[in-house]
């Protein structure tokens, strides 16, 4: 499969974009002078379901895939985008041509972070209290499109130089964040990396139902 991250266009424009707000809302460490930075973006944009469900604040359920709390959850998450975000999105274009293709990727990216907050929306949507934030959501999608598309291909925790195959990978990473998200152990949303996750492999195959019998190829041949 060929990768030409020199145009990968969309991929580089949500990692610049989503730095740019990012940095600029943080609220500790903001490295920006005090005329640049943004504070109180991290607020307005951050997922509220309580906000999203009773005050119609819907733009919360993109505006938070853009924003992170710190440096190491915003390197993290643009990091694993730039590994996988580049071949999903040169795969949109070899199948639906250059334009359509970053149209149809950059679509598959924000739907990716609308659905991946939907489950946490109904459950805790008279929690006033309950925020989410960050771009794990749409990130988990992009990578279980990579998966489809390369279900062989050897995927490894960062800083960890081991590598389990895609297909081993995926199922492994479904079963985790279904378990953290029953116990709820911790702050992560467990529960929109499932989600993020599911999308990500059935948006593609929706939208181009041969890639099945490609995914299907890569054990057969």
């Amino acid at each position: 499969m060929r990768i030409n991250k020199l145009d990968g266009m969309i991929t580089t424009f949500i990692i610049v974009i989503t730095c740019i707000i990012s940095i600029a809302a943080f609220q500790d460490q903001n490295p920006l002078p005090y005329s640049m930075a943004r504070p109180e973006w991290f607020d307005k944009f951050k997922f509220n379901a309580y906000m999203v469900w009773h005050k119609r604040d819907f733009h919360r359920l993109i505006s938070s895939g853009f924003v992170h709390g710190g440096w190491w959850h915003l390197a993290f998450n643009m990091l694993t985008l730039y590994f996988f975000g580049y071949l999903v999105e040169d795969t949109f274009k070899i199948i639906f041509g250059t334009m359509m293709g970053e149209v149809l990727y950059a679509v598959f990216y924000l739907l990716a972070i609308v659905v991946a907050s939907l489950s946490d929306l109904f459950k805790y949507r008279e929690q006033p209290y309950y925020n989410a934030i960050g771009a794990s959501g749409a990130v988990s999608a992009i990578i279980f499109a990579a998966i489809l598309i390369m279900p062989r291909m050897g995927i490894g925790l960062l800083f960890i130089p081991v590598h389990i195959p895609g297909y081993v990978f995926g199922p492994l990473y479904l079963l985790y964040c279904h378990y953290m998200a029953k116990k709820n152990l911790d702050n992560i949303g467990h529960s929109a990396h499932f989600w993020g996750a599911v999308f990500g492999f059935v948006f593609p195959i929706i939208i181009y139902p041969p890639i099945i019998q490609h995914f299907i190829n890569q054990f057969v041949h």
